[in-house]
């Protein structure tokens, strides 16, 4: 590879450096560099990933309850992912759908910041001639492997040479710009004026979307000696404040408190870098004293930046919350994910049957606000209604599972009556048909978005229809479940069949919108959602009966 360089180096050394070929030489070089350099990180952070599996998001959801385990928590996955854009994203969703507060983000996305700089530490070592070792033995693995685990591993390495032949490669493209008296001079001036490289930086860090790339740029130019720590400092810490457009991104659609998560990167990085702007000079002394290599420098700038940064903050992020709260205003909408009256300790005794029909009853009102939910949001156009339905169906897939696995747990206890056996039979039938209404709550909102993508217009009395039956089948529904909640048998016998009220609705709605098809006052297309959301909400009444069923012992 050394050859390689060599010669392209005296290819470029020996055309003048006003000529178009060089100029041309240095942009592919440059680019196709950077091309590398990204691809191979974004490799290795795939690999890295597939290889820990969901273990990743369990520490993040598991490990971040106190600032402090949340910044090491957040250091950690992303030092394994080696990419914080992956880490913040993960974060910013997981607060969209509840798993974690803002105080645990914000946390989290600190650490985040520490843990990319692994990236800029690995380049900063001059580890160039590993790298077409390590692309050889990376695809032999990961295209020899029989292993899944091998295979990724075999990626992360083959990632990791890449990574350093485009630095090789941008090394290389940037030898002539030595003697390239405008190019040198403008590296003077962002040593000169530190707030012009935290903009340059910045903005090249927007449009790449990775602060590890802008930092393994500076490194190879501190490499090539054009420029200096002073210049490459603003570059970095623009980079810092750069890499936070990802998260916006991220954020967008998102609630209101998964917004403030992703503003919260932005301004920690911002403030921070405005707090250190002042303090420059110290800085870069303390830096200098680090190391006498300049990549190493930058690398360890980089580095001191964001641990300096996250202590200054952790000890305020009570205050740093309320901050959010005023730059993101609107209310916090908080899915409550676990279950709430579950007690293992209750195994083995009948209030362990009372806990789960408790659970089973919340369960059956969070679908009932479901349905409710899509059915408006299909009639407004609501896309923030559509994201909490399927928050929500994300939380009855769980509560299903958890209460399925507690009344198995509680039927195998051996202390139960009969009674109480069969009642457990009965709560499984239950949760059964309440996790198939949340399905069709779902189903409802994808044809809402349907109808949002394509533009489908529907009549004023086919909007009615659907809202008319949909306050009938509510009505049924809401007596199922106060059914359940009672243990009522004689009121859900009275429940029984009902449903066939709401058939005889979709029947006689299906007449009049052929009516409409042959009239031309419906369009066809618009047609088949508006029969699919009728059958949606017969489906919904059937599961209604069948709840109303399953309190009454008929099985």
């Amino acid at each position: 590879m050394r050859g390689w360089d060599n010669a392209f180096a005296q290819r470029t050394n020996q055309i003048d450096i006003g000529g178009k070929i060089v100029f041309l030489h240095i942009a592919f070089g440059l680019l196709g560099g950077l091309g590398l350099f990204i691809y191979g990180m974004q490799r290795m952070a795939e690999g890295l990933q597939k290889a820990a599996g969901e273990r990743l998001r369990h520490i993040l959801e598991l490990f971040t309850s106190h600032p402090v385990i949340a910044a090491f928590t957040g250091m950690l996955v992303t030092v394994l992912v080696q990419s914080s854009s992956t880490t913040t994203v993960m974060i910013v969703g997981f607060v969209n759908a509840g798993l974690m507060n803002l105080q645990q983000a914000l946390g989290t996305i600190m650490g985040a910041n520490i843990g990319t700089t692994i990236t800029a530490q690995m380049v900063s070592f001059n580890l160039q001639d590993v790298a077409l070792p390590a692309i050889g033995i990376g695809f032999l693995v990961s295209f020899l492997a029989r292993k899944r685990l091998h295979r990724y591993l075999g990626q992360s390495l083959l990632g990791f040479g890449l990574l350093f032949l485009g630095m090789s490669t941008m090394s290389q493209a940037l030898v002539p710009l030595r003697d390239y008296a405008p190019f040198v001079q403008g590296l003077i001036n962002l040593g000169r004026h530190p707030w012009l490289g935290v903009l340059v930086g910045a903005l090249f860090t927007m449009v790449i979307q990775s602060s590890s790339a802008t930092t393994g740029l500076v490194i190879v130019l501190t490499m090539q000696d054009l420029i200096t720590l002073d210049a490459g400092l603003g570059l970095v810490l623009g980079a810092n404040i750069g890499t936070s457009i990802t998260a916006v991104l991220a954020g967008i659609g998102a609630n209101v408190t998964a917004r403030r998560a992703a503003m919260a990167h932005v301004l920690f990085n911002l403030i921070g870098v405005l707090v250190f702007l002042p303090f420059l000079g110290p800085f870069t002394r303390l830096v200098r004293a680090t190391s006498t290599i300049p990549a190493r420098q930058i690398a360890n700038a980089h580095t001191m930046f964001n641990i300096i940064n996250t202590l200054l903050f952790l000890p305020f992020i009570s205050p740093f919350a309320a901050l959010l709260a005023r730059v993101v205003p609107g209310e916090e909408v908080i899915l409550e994910r676990k279950p709430k009256y579950l007690d293992w300790r209750m195994l083995g005794s009948p209030a362990a049957v009372l806990s789960a029909t408790k659970e089973v009853v919340r369960m059956g009102e969070l679908a009932r606000e479901m349905i409710q939910e899509a059915v408006q949001s299909f009639v407004d156009e609501d896309r923030d209604l559509m994201r909490i339905v399927k928050q929500k169906e994300e939380i009855i897939n769980e509560l299903e599972r958890e209460i399925t696995t507690f009344l198995a747990r509680a039927s195998q206890e051996g202390n139960l009556t009969a009674e109480q056996s069969r009642r457990i039979t009965r709560l499984m039938h239950m949760i059964n048909d309440v996790e198939r209404i949340g399905d069709h709550a779902e189903n409802i909102v994808e044809l809402a978005e349907q109808k949002m993508e394509e533009e489908l217009v529907f009549s004023e009395q086919a909007l009615g229809e659907i809202q008319e039956m949909h306050q009938h089948v509510d009505d049924i529904y809401g007596r199922a479940i106060n059914c359940i909640r009672t243990d009522d048998s004689k009121l859900a016998i009275q429940l029984v069949g009902e449903d066939e009220i709401i058939d005889e609705m979709e029947r006689k709605y299906r007449t009049t919108h052929i009516a409409r098809l042959n009239e031309g006052t419906c369009m066809p297309t618009s047609g088949v959602v508006y029969l699919d959301i009728l059958s949606n909400l017969e489906r919904v009444a059937d599961h209604a009966n069948n709840l109303a069923e399953a309190v009454a012992g008929i099985l």
